[in-house]
């Protein structure tokens, strides 16, 4: 009992927390209060007496994920603590999980302190209530404080860091009950974004606990913003406290004639603020009507006559709505010839309204943290389930999870823990998803019996193969209703005959047998111990790279002997899900017209232009940023652009393709929805803008490659028929926030033309610089044409040069025909990006090199297909990887340094010959395979 414990405390740390927080509120006089000090070596007490734990008990598994440092003390006070948690993992987010009572109000607090670590890195990020973004957070900031006030709907609150770049971390975190609070006036569908909270009459120390028993911070007005010949009110006399603590009450700024505040740190867009305004008379001697003055906001009129004493109480605070964009005036103005005395303010606050973003439906939430749990009970180093925090589906998935939207509430759609080497039994809360459409457990090592699904079940396919499962395949899932595809082959004690009583023709299954499998298997644990036993760095190189080209040629030499493709598994090599080879049916939300304006707020930012139309960024209700593309009336792309790319895109998704999420066609206007993809075009970061380009190392480059392969030979080998891109280039191959490579625009795709069909296209496609000359010759479209771009994308990743540039001098205003006689040549040097000299392994960049030459092949016959280019460009991915473990180790055993840099340049003595072409069309691949031997060390 006490390891699963553990596990789950590798998860979220939610046990720890809310153990955690039970013995604070035991022991402490502050109920309900939550007081988590990041990196605390223990519990303390801060100067007001606060009681803070420490987050260790949650993060202390694994110190290189989630380090300690010190803030910048130049940015403290006495008060102020002074250790930062900076979070190294780049999950989608990082939460931590709060008790709350359902219905009840309370105040949330960040304090974020900036330290040398992340200002290194310009780390910012998105700080959450549950889903909903409130603020966001900028390492340029020495000192940063979220505060947001929310009514809770469940037993806790996630309180998350949204990854955007560099490294997110955090100081403090502080949960305060706000009882009887009166924040939300009867509207709790909304979270409130503390702007500011001054008690102008404080020239001194802030003010909170335990003067204010809420733990509010209200803080004193800047001297200089206050109005000229303001006084300070104040009285002695003990003032009962009100929502208000009596000593904010006590002091209050005065004018004879006009009080004005500004603010100018709002957000640029426009916003619901909530200002509360709160006034006690502190002069005795006034009477009711001797006080009466105008309230104004932004120069609008919110109070006419307003008089503190108008219903007989001395006390009276005010809630005022506005929306603002950029800035917030307050103006008190005294009524002349009517009041006697000039206005007086105690204290306000204004808050930004924030929609509250409904999270995933609860059921799926609870099911599918019972799968964590019970997956760690036997798989402690299972990575996916680490990066599991928060909400399953927003405002991003967990990693293996595919979500989906039914009647406005996210459900999670697809579960995919294919080739995670898990073992133990399959978990048996997974058949309880009850929305689950797709289940892959594939290539993993789970034993056990397979569990029961009730009847309510919605899956359609079904991926168990190549596993140790056992018994025979229970009856509930063979009878699932909606059950189209079901794969178990390879699971040696698991019965692979299917009962007489299942004749569901509709159903597709595997026949249960390994075929080569067991071959690879053995390979793979042979390596596996072979490594473990050496120990060494070195060894595991060596073994990688020559283990590759031994495997390679076996299974090459299998496929042109028996004519068939082998499904295997492999320590070097990634495996392509079988769900690649399903049809699938995937929902595109209809938008309407009005709220395509509301979510980019009329157009408001436009983010790029294209052929189709220009492109906004927006956000949905639900909180997702997206990428909304409109057609021009000036378009060069028409209506069949339009329905051609909502046609393909509603038939497959994959990882390294941009999906789309919805469209809209009404009053002529013609819209496609897709994420936003934060960091922008492949090339943009090679060669854009200045303010958009960024420096990208050779793994990132090989790693984007690799991605953009992946997403074509998707296309490529489409079920039922290829689909060809047409306009492969890197201003389509967008990058997310991970920097995971996505193609896109698929306006100009088609279908590869089929037996019978005249292979002729009328209309010749493309971008200059990256078509095809065959294609554009003969006007006949094949894959090949992908293939033949996708190679002059990649000179542009080793070169970072244009495809095509006039301004350079006439040898070089074609990047191929510049680049080809320096490869033949094998003068690669001369072609390398300035920006990662000195960075890469050799080989795999003239792997990467052979592969872009082949590409580029004038004649389509020559060159390879897209499913050879990922195995080549898996193959360099794994020698540059494997090469810089290998300098690491070196680097930190022999003590000599490599320069100060972490990548590497090995130069071989003999350059590497490239084959010719051969005189007939090469079977199955062009690409140069010889194995190449490692380099001696210089």
């Amino acid at each position: 009992m006490m390891e699963g414990m553990n596990t789950r405390i590798l998860r979220t740390g939610f046990d720890v927390i809310l153990c955690l927080f039970i013995l604070v509120q035991l022991t402490c006089a502050q109920p309900g209060f939550v007081s988590i000090a990041s990196c605390a070596e223990s519990s303390f007490k801060d100067n007001n007496g606060i009681k803070y734990t420490s987050d260790n008990g949650i993060f202390q598994t694994d110190s290189t994920k989630w380090q300690c440092h010190d803030a910048f003390r130049a940015a403290l006070n006495d008060t102020t603590y002074g250790k930062v948690r900076v979070f190294y993992i780049h999950s989608e987010k990082i939460c931590y999980k709060l008790p709350t009572t359902p219905d009840s109000d309370y105040l949330i607090r960040g304090t974020f302190l900036s330290s040398d670590s992340v200002r290194t890195s310009v780390s910012s990020f998105d700080v959450l209530i549950g889903v909903t973004p409130i603020d966001a957070v900028n390492s340029s900031k020495e000192v940063e404080v979220v505060e947001g006030i929310f009514r809770a709907t469940e037993q806790n609150i996630d309180f998350c860091l949204a990854y955007d770049k560099g490294d997110p971390y955090i100081s403090q975190l502080e949960l305060r009950p706000l009882n009887n609070s009166k924040y939300f006036q009867g509207n709790a569908t909304t979270v409130l974004h503390l702007i500011a909270r001054i008690d102008v009459g404080n020239n001194g120390a802030d003010i909170r606990y335990p003067v204010d028993e809420f733990d509010r911070i209200w803080t004193s007005p800047d001297p200089e913003t206050l109005p000229p010949s303001a006084s300070v009110l104040s009285t002695p006399l003990y003032i009962p406290d009100r929502p208000v603590p009596s000593q904010v009450l006590q002091t209050a700024l005065y004018h004879p004639d006009r009080l004005e505040f500004q603010h100018n740190d709002l957000d640029t867009q426009e916003y619901n603020y909530v200002v509360f305004l709160y006034f006690y008379e502190l002069n005795a001697s006034v009477q009711k009507g001797q006080r009466v003055f105008d309230i104004y906001i932004n120069n609008e009129i919110k109070l006419d006559r307003f008089d503190i004493l108008a219903n007989g109480s001395k006390y009276i605070e005010v809630p005022l709505n506005v929306a603002a964009t950029g800035s917030l005036n307050l103006t008190l103005a005294r009524l002349r010839n009517v009041s006697d005395f000039g206005p007086i303010l105690n204290a306000y606050e204004i808050l930004q309204v924030k929609t509250w973003v409904q999270g995933t439906n609860q059921r799926d939430v609870e099911v599918i943290n019972n799968v964590a749990d019970e997956l760690l009970e036997h798989n402690k180093e299972i990575k996916m389930s680490k990066l599991w925090f928060g909400d399953p589906c927003l405002p991003t998935s967990w990693e293996g999870l595919t979500c989906n939207n039914i009647n406005g509430s996210s459900v999670i759609s697809k579960l995919d823990l294919s080739a995670n080497n898990l073992v133990g039994a399959i978990s048996a809360s997974i058949p309880q998803l009850p929305y689950l459409n797709e289940l892959n457990l594939s290539n993993n090592d789970l034993t056990s019996y397979i569990p029961s699904f009730p009847a309510s079940s919605m899956l359609k396919i079904v991926d168990l193969r190549n596993n140790d499962l056992q018994g025979s395949l229970p009856d509930s899932l063979l009878q699932l209703p909606q059950l189209a595809t079901l794969y178990y082959g390879c699971n040696l004690h698991l019965s692979s005959e299917l009962p007489s009583s299942f004749n569901r023709s509709g159903v597709t299954t595997d026949s249960g047998a390994c075929d080569d499998f067991q071959e690879s298997q053995s390979s793979k644990h042979g390596i596996v111990i072979g490594t473990a036993a050496s120990g060494s760095v070195l060894f595991t190189v060596a073994v990688g790279i020559v283990v590759v080209h031994i495997y390679r040629r076996r299974f090459r030499a299998k496929r042109n002997n028996n004519g068939k493709r082998f499904s295997t598994t492999n320590v070097v090599f990634s495996v392509t899900s079988k769900d690649d080879l399903v049809v699938k049916s995937i929902t595109i939300q209809m938008f309407t017209l009005e709220y395509i304006e509301s979510a980019t707020q009329k157009y408001k930012i436009l983010i790029g232009e294209g052929g189709f139309g220009s492109v906004y960024r927006g956000k949905l209700h639900d909180g997702q940023e997206v990428a909304v593309k409109v057609r021009s009336s000036t378009s060069t792309q028409g209506t069949r652009e339009f329905e051609n790319e909502l046609n393909l895109l509603s038939a497959f998704r994959h990882e390294n393709l941009v999906p789309l999420l919805g469209y809209c066609s009404e009053n002529d206007q013609q819209i496609l929805v897709y994420p936003f993809m934060s960091n922008g075009s492949l090339q943009d970061r090679l060669y854009g803008q200045a303010a958009k380009r960024k420096i990208l190392d050779w793994p990132t480059r090989l790693s984007i490659a690799l991605g953009a392969a992946r997403g074509l030979a998707y296309l490529h080998t489409f079920a039922g028929r290829c689909v060809i891109h047409r306009d492969v280039k890197s201003s389509n191959i967008l990058l997310d926030h991970s920097m995971n490579a996505r193609v896109a625009d698929f306006g100009f795709s088609k279908y590869a033309p089929q037996e019978g069909d005249s292979g002729a296209s009328l209309e010749v496609r493309g971008t200059a610089g990256y078509m095809d000359p065959e294609y554009y010759s003969t006007q006949r479209l094949s894959a090949k044409s992908d293939v033949f771009s996708f190679g002059v994308v990649l000179l542009e990743i080793v070169s970072g040069r244009e495809p095509l540039n006039v301004q350079r001098p006439r040898n070089e205003w074609s990047l191929v025909e510049w680049a080809k006689p320096f490869i033949r040549e094998s003068r690669i040097d001369e072609i390398v990006d300035l920006n990662i000299k000195g960075g890469y392994h050799v080989e795999a960049m003239w792997r990467v090199v052979e592969v872009a030459l082949a590409c580029i092949e004038p004649f389509s016959a020559y060159r390879p297909c897209m499913a050879d280019i990922v195995r080549e460009l898996e193959d360099a991915l794994i020698i540059e990887n494997n090469a810089s473990e290998y300098m690491k180790s070196i680097d930190s055993i022999g003590g000599y340094s490599l320069g100060g840099s972490n990548r590497f340049s090995i130069a071989l003595d003999k350059k590497i010959p490239l084959s010719p072409p051969a005189p007939t069309p090469p079977e199955p691949s062009p690409i140069n395979t010889q194995v190449l031997a490692p380099p001696e060390p210089r």
